[in-house]
């Protein structure tokens, strides 16, 4: 079945070409066509579309295929071209010529446009709260180990003293930069286009409103041809907003294998989240450190991989764009995967708190010395050049004992304030009143 065909039978190659992953990838948005679905026929009675008592049961209808896609028991099935043909087939099976009246005033195009939004809304709601998780793990990290010193690099060679309250609070902070670029990609998503039809309105007295309010949507996507254009650019933007997430974990993770390595020493894995050798019986590898780098490095790429798909295509719809789906649904799955088993490892992940033993770390302590010498009045010039020459003749002896004061030093991380900084943004998502207006609609 499907929504176009008419008196001929499409060739099966091509058929089987342009249909490609459709079928597979629309699985994923399944519940979301629903939804959109129900607002749409609530608009359509309230103008004359559908009639008082055909509403009702076609509410019931699609509440119970809603349910059936969260039991996991929806199937498209075998000669059925995509999710809107499946839904429209099923109330049509149980309600006669009544189910193909949902299709009024509205196209796939933009049928596939609100579902886009829906599930990509959802999936962001999962990543922001995925997102907190891990950030929570790291400031209790980094406040569990706030007194403990490491060694601070630049170059890759031993620099100034740092702390893990400073390193864990570090990848912190970075995801409350990164939860902005999140909400502002939700901001982006969370438009309605429902109403945009093959991207030029309609010419029935639809209440693009009323389907906003319904489906919780902030505001709608006002002109239809710029509803039409934004499909792949919601896409691209969201993907940014994943890429910028993966960049801090992939950035961990590489921090995580290089500290966790036998050189470095600065902290390790329990033994049963590692995995060993065929061949070396001693080994004890960060795979999951190593897997979380490549996946997130993969996420990076996500960006890239939409903008070359659809950068070059003028506006209106062009079936290019369905390609898009292929590497952008997964996508959520892949870096939820991620943040969950970051957020695990890093809970589970022990620190070295005897760092400092070791010698070879005692010049990193050299510029405590030299701001120490400056204090007392000797220029800084000349404070440098001294302990220079001390540590070239071996005469310099380290005072590990520092006292870093400022807002975000070793002693005043200011954790609490990123954490205010994190649930400020959280705030601004407006995820609750989502929720309300998914639930009113489901419960009607």
């Amino acid at each position: 079945m499907k929504l176009w065909e008419k008196d001929f039978e499409i060739n099966s190659e091509i058929e089987r070409f342009t249909v490609g992953r459709d079928r597979e990838m629309d699985l994923f948005l399944a519940p979301y066509d629903v939804l959109g679905s129900m607002a749409h026929i609530t608009m359509l009675e309230s103008i004359g579309l559908i009639g008082k008592d055909e509403l009702p049961e076609l509410l019931r209808e699609l509440r119970a295929i809603y349910d059936q896609t969260q039991r996991g028991e929806f199937v498209i099935e075998e000669g059925i071209e995509d999710v809107h043909s499946q839904v429209e087939l099923m109330l049509t099976r149980r309600l006669g010529d009544m189910g193909k009246k949902i299709h009024s005033g509205r196209s796939r195009n933009d049928q596939v446009l609100v579902d886009l939004k829906l599930f990509t809304r959802h999936q962001l709601q999962l990543v922001a709260e995925s997102v907190k998780d891990l950030f929570d793990q790291l400031i209790a990290k980094s406040n569990q180990y706030k007194d403990v010193l490491m060694p601070g690099y630049t170059h890759l060679q031993v620099a100034m003293p740092s702390s893990f309250g400073l390193w864990f609070g570090a990848y912190a902070e970075s995801l409350c930069d990164d939860m902005l670029f999140l909400q502002a990609a939700y901001r982006m998503t969370n438009r309605n286009p429902l109403g945009s039809a093959a991207g030029y309105g309609s010419s029935f007295p639809l209440n693009r409103q009323m389907t906003t309010d319904l489906l919780g949507f902030d505001s709608m996507n006002y002109n239809v041809v710029y509803a039409q254009m934004g499909r792949g650019k919601m896409e691209r933007n969201v993907s940014f907003a994943l890429a910028s997430i993966a960049g801090t974990m992939a950035k961990l993770a590489f921090d995580a294998c290089l500290f966790n390595s036998q050189n470095f020493g600065f902290v390790r894995l329990p033994k049963e989240c590692t995995t060993g050798s065929s061949i070396m019986p001693h080994k004890k590898n960060p795979d999951v450190f190593e897997l979380i780098r490549a996946k997130s490095n993969k996420l990076q790429a996500l960006p890239q991989q939409v903008t070359l798909i659809m950068n070059n295509l003028p506006c209106g719809y062009f079936r290019d764009l369905q390609i898009i789906k292929e590497v952008f649904l997964p996508a959520f799955g892949e870096i939820l995967d991620c943040l969950r088993m970051t957020a695990y490892i890093i809970n589970k992940i022990e620190v070295n708190d005897h760092i400092l033993d070791d010698p070879r770390y005692d010049p990193m302590f050299s510029v405590e010395e030299v701001n120490r010498l400056a204090t007392q009045g000797m220029p800084f010039r000349d404070a440098y050049k001294k302990v220079g020459l001390d540590i070239e003749a071996g005469r310099f002896s380290p005072d590990k004992d520092i006292h870093h004061t400022h807002e975000g030093s070793i002693g005043n991380l200011c954790n609490d304030r990123i954490c205010l900084l994190m649930d400020g943004i959280l705030t601004q998502f407006g995820f609750e009143r989502v929720a309300k207006a998914e639930k009113e609609l489901l419960d009607v």
